[in-house]
C-alpha cells in the first residue's frame, strides 16, 4: 500500500495491486493455467534459521510455515 501526503494533511492511500475484484481474477486465472506459486515450506521450529538466510539473501522462493503439521 503507497501513501501520499498531499496539502492540507491529507493522506490519498491506495494499492498497485488492485482490488479485490482484481485479485480474484488473478486467482482464478492462475487457477485456470495451472499457474503455482514457488514456495519453501517449512516447520515452525526451522523459524529463526529462515530468519537468518532471509538476512543472508539466500532464499530462493517465499517461506511457508506449515503450523499445523508442527504442532503434532
Amino acid at each position: 500500500m503507497n501513501c501520499l501526503t498531499v496539502t492540507g494533511m491529507r493522506t490519498l492511500t491506495g494499492s498497485a495491486t488492485g482490488g479485490t475484484k482484481q485479485t480474484q481474477e488473478m486467482l482464478d486465472f492462475c487457477g485456470a493455467h495451472k499457474i503455482y506459486p514457488e514456495v519453501e515450506v517449512i516447520p515452525i521450529q526451522y523459524a529463526n534459521e529462515a530468519l537468518e538466510r532471509l538476512i543472508k539473501k539466500d532464499v530462493k522462493y517465499r517461506f511457508v510455515i506449515d503450523i499445523e503439521n508442527s504442532l503434532n
